[in-house]
């Protein structure tokens, strides 16, 4: 698939091969995690709060990828469902910090455990010191993506 004329080669190119390697990552998350009624951005939402309890609205979606009006639906219907609860009014500000409940906390288990059996499938045929040195890489590309800044 190689385009002459200073085209990105598709079959070498790791920008490409990433947003594929994404791409098939994502498809086998939304597939184990659909029989628990959860999508990849909602499951991502309730990791995140498991790990930094109290984001915001707008650091929820930064952090999920997502936009926050998006962030901002997916909140309210995991407050329908008791998986989240925010305070009625901002305690600083605006925002509404977010935390789970038991019940998420329940189902982000079963969740975290399917996404689990993906992340190893992935990386099955690496060995540990080739799984180090993918996360160095890939934490450097994002590194000087950012510009290289040291809060990125």
């Amino acid at each position: 698939m190689s385009q002459s004329g200073g085209g990105i080669d598709l079959d070498t190119s790791l920008g490409y091969l990433l947003k594929e390697a994404s791409s098939v990552l994502r498809s086998a998350m939304e597939e184990v995690l659909r029989p628990l009624g959860m999508t990849v951005t909602h499951y991502s939402c309730l990791e995140l709060l498991a790990q930094r309890p109290g984001m915001s609205n707008s650091e929820l979606a930064r952090g999920a990828f997502v936009t926050r009006q998006s962030m901002n639906v997916l909140l309210q219907h995991l407050e329908r469902e008791g998986h989240v609860v925010r305070p009625a009014a901002a305690p600083v500000g605006k925002a509404l910090p977010a935390r789970l409940t038991p019940r998420g906390r329940r189902s982000l288990e079963k969740a975290s455990a399917a996404v689990r059996s993906v992340e190893l499938r992935m990386l099955a045929g690496m060995t540990a010191a080739e799984q180090a040195d993918a996360l160095r890489s890939l934490r450097s590309m994002i590194h000087s993506l950012r510009g290289g800044s040291a809060g990125g």
